[in-house]
């Protein structure tokens, strides 16, 4: 749910005109950032407080009946088809290159999706790259068996940068200084995981990963290829979040950020 405050950034860039040549997203940065490149101004924020206590949405029900805590069949398929529907041909048409990035529990690597044409494998790519482990069965797709793109890669910086995007805005949601700890529901993720021990290897030494990835996102920063947008403090939300009023508050917050980094935005990519 941090990524509420992502895309209200990302509202913001998008009423300002602001149309970069490509989009990677990890976890909610993929499932919110495809609106994006479908140019839906407020939907990602809008069916979040909608379905916010929905059982048929998300919940301990869904999970125990689903082994998603996250409805896979009503938050990816009947959702965007039925009730805040998401513009497939404005997707398709938009030139724009969108990359999601899953973790194949088999390798423990990450998998670099393009994502140009809105379909049910999209949708599934999307669903594959926020499907936290512990509350999310393993999604079979393309023949890989993925799970959450952060456990790959959680700041794809580096890879943007390999396949020549040579100036990006990078937008986390920790603040300056942040430093990830070793996951403490390691032994939980060991006995959900057990089949897959690349994937509990990638999941022991996330941490070590994220911050060698902080540091190099700093190091590009020193050297003007990035712009970072951080919050402030810590954003007042957790994982997972029922409340339509605190996600609200955490796009609002969100979109003040954004609108103070837009025109160090539009100057970055000019």
């Amino acid at each position: 749910m941090r990524g509420l405050w992502t895309a209200g950034i990302l509202d913001v860039m998008m009423e300002a005109g602001v149309e970069p040549d490509g989009l990677i997203g990890v976890s909610a940065g993929a499932a919110f950032g495809c609106n994006y490149k479908s140019r839906q101004i407020g939907r990602a924020i809008r069916y979040n407080m909608r379905f916010a206590r929905d059982k048929r949405y998300s919940g301990w029900q869904s999970l125990l009946k689903s082994g998603d805590y996250y409805n896979a069949e009503f938050g990816y398929h009947v959702i965007p088809k039925q009730y805040d529907v998401f513009d497939d041909d404005a997707f398709d048409a938009n030139p724009m290159e969108f990359y999601a990035v899953c973790t194949d529990v088999l390798t423990g690597k990450p998998v670099y999706q393009r994502l140009m044409k809105a379909d049910y494998d999209t949708y599934e790519w999307i669903r594959a790259s926020a499907s936290m482990p512990l509350v999310s069965k393993v999604v079979r797709l393309d023949g890989r068996l993925l799970l959450d793109g952060g456990v790959g890669d959680s700041i794809p910086l580096e890879f943007f940068e390999s396949i020549g995007y040579e100036r990006n805005v990078v937008i986390l949601t920790q603040p300056k200084g942040y430093q990830k700890e070793h996951l403490r529901l390691m032994p939980l993720m060991r006995i959900a995981l057990r089949k897959y021990p690349e994937m509990i290897a990638a999941m022991d030494r996330r941490h070590v990963m994220y911050n060698q990835q902080l540091e190099y996102v700093a190091q590009a920063e020193s050297e003007g290829r990035c712009l970072v947008i951080r919050p402030d403090g810590q954003i007042p939300i957790g994982h997972i979040s029922h409340d339509a009023g605190e996600m609200r508050q955490v796009y609002e917050m969100g979109r003040s950020t954004g609108n103070r980094f837009l025109e160090r935005v539009q100057s970055f990519f000019s």
